[in-house]
């Protein structure tokens, strides 16, 4: 997302503020002081070899783990210098250079699980001490590296944004290294230990918070865009609230952020939230607030991914509120379905290739959709219908709409509850209020009616509603046995897709 412009004279200052702090950033991107680095040195092997040699220094023996002295900070600045020299070809030769050559050692691993298995008839201390050992071998001789530049300013930032490329390397399949997916393991272990949740700080995001900090807040917001800064001064204003987890070694750096609409009832369209705004300088009536809507959480550094921050951030946020308005009852989610609509392409690709058309609407279904878009019965009115989702143009039809809303709303609902990977719900949003104890409780039709919207669920929205009594037996029932709690209503839509589906 592009930085905001202002159009508001009165916040003209803080837009410059803004300004200055990013020219700043851009400025200090390197870190501090710069090592000395032959720029000839940043092609070829070799001076990647010879960095690598300098600064990831051999394991220290066992006996001496605790004893050896800790490598000069230098060592960690060129490291980083150096990575951050590199392109992304350059980057990927030297993260395999890295997790291969200088891992863990596995030839002493070997030798130490063979005297193990020689020790199993010894007495419990020399096991004891065997196990440690091997335990001890199996740290990979980077490590330290990892754990010294966390130390150096800047470095859990570095480290954070390394993890970032690692993952984007596995992800994107251009190596199936797994010395690569070690990599990727230890720097998530380090990093889950480093931002565990009694080291995170929850702030509260207001219009007098640092406009460095309100710039990234909106830079980062990833489900609904903020659009300048009077979008982004409501969202912090009256019946409205917004936080986020940061950590002490990324001052200034929100991690995951969350934001909150606070209403007298459960949300059933996001236009309500983002659109419609008390004014700047209302009075909050606090008898009118009986819900808690979170409608949207991102998290902002790609490196944390996997590292449990958004769980922890909503059950602090609940306490929070809680402790504000005590009357406080219903606390809900107003979600995007991401996918839905990729989903449903393909589902209706399918049923079309095995000419089961006529088993996705019911026979009036059919005659309306056929009369209003043209087509005759079968395939031809299949793909003519697939062509109107995927385009939008089915909105322009008043009839159309009202004719494929029980279409669609029950296969969303199915796509929710019904369509798994390895038993967990396929949609990455749904799986992640589910693991924390939420109910799939209401779809809610054109709920989002923005072209972002429609291009990703058709409109619709979901509600995963907090039952602050029942979450924690509805995420162990989730996790433990893979079971999906949800209301009437979506088993209903549920029942009515299998109804027709013939499923």
């Amino acid at each position: 997302m592009s930085p905001i412009r202002f159009a508001i004279p009165l916040c003209a200052w803080r837009h410059l503020c803004v300004l200055r702090s990013v020219q700043s950033l851009r400025g200090r991107q390197c870190g501090g002081a710069r090592p000395r680095c032959s720029s000839t040195g940043l092609n070829g092997e070799r001076s990647m070899e010879e960095l690598l040699r300098r600064t990831v220094t051999p394991l220290p023996t066992y006996e001496t783990r605790d004893k050896s002295p800790p490598p000069p900070d230098s060592s960690s600045l060129e490291f980083m210098y150096f990575y951050r020299k590199l392109n992304k070809e350059q980057k990927l030769v030297f993260l395999e250079k890295l997790s291969k050559e200088f891992g863990v050692d596995h030839r002493g691993v070997s030798e130490l699980a063979v005297k193990l298995l020689d020790t199993q008839l010894r007495d419990s201390a020399t096991v004891l001490q065997v196990e440690d050992r091997l335990r001890y071998s199996l740290t990979p001789r980077y490590r330290h590296l990892l754990g010294h530049i966390s130390r150096v300013e800047g470095g859990v930032k570095f480290l954070v944004d390394l993890r970032a490329d690692v993952i984007n390397i596995t992800t994107s399949k251009v190596t199936d290294s797994p010395h690569m997916r070690d990599l990727n393991s230890t720097l998530k272990s380090l990093l889950s230990e480093w931002f565990s949740v009694g080291l995170l700080r929850l702030e509260r995001i207001t219009w007098q918070s640092p406009c460095e900090l309100l710039q990234k807040i909106s830079q980062y917001e990833a489900v609904h865009p903020v659009r300048n800064w009077t979008d982004i001064k409501r969202r912090v204003g009256p019946y409205r609230r917004c936080y986020a987890f940061t950590h002490a070694s990324m001052p200034g750096e929100p991690l995951v952020v969350l934001h909150v609409a606070l209403t007298q009832d459960i949300s059933d369209n996001i236009q309500s939230i983002v659109r419609e705004f008390a004014t700047l300088d209302a009075i909050e009536e606090v008898q009118k607030i009986n819900s808690a809507i979170f409608y949207s959480i991102s998290s902002t550094q790609a490196g944390l991914q996997g590292v449990e921050l958004g769980n922890y951030l909503i059950k602090r946020v609940v306490r929070e509120l809680q402790s504000e308005f005590p009357h406080m009852a219903q606390f809900s989610s107003l979600s995007p379905i991401p996918g839905f609509a990729a989903w449903l392409q393909g589902f209706l690709g399918q049923y079309r290739k095995e000419g089961r058309a006529a088993e996705l609407l019911s026979e009036q279904e059919w005659r309306e959709v056929e009369e209003v878009i043209g087509a005759a019965h079968g395939a031809a009115a299949l793909e003519n219908l697939r062509a109107l989702l995927g385009s939008g143009e089915w909105l322009r039809s008043e009839r159309l709409v009202r004719t494929l809303e029980p279409v669609l709303m029950r296969l969303c609902a199915w796509y929710l509850y019904g369509e798994k990977r390895r038993g967990y719900a396929l949609n990455p949003v749904a799986n992640f209020h589910l693991q924390n104890g939420a109910v799939l409780w209401r779809l809610n039709w054109l709920a989002d009616t923005s072209p972002r919207g429609i291009a990703n669920s058709c409109g619709i929205m979901v509600n995963y509603r907090y039952f602050l009594q029942e979450t924690s037996t509805n995420s162990a029932t989730y996790l433990q046995n893979k079971v999906i709690t949800a209301s009437e209503q979506v088993l209903s839509l549920v029942s009515q897709f299998h109804k027709n589906s013939k499923l």
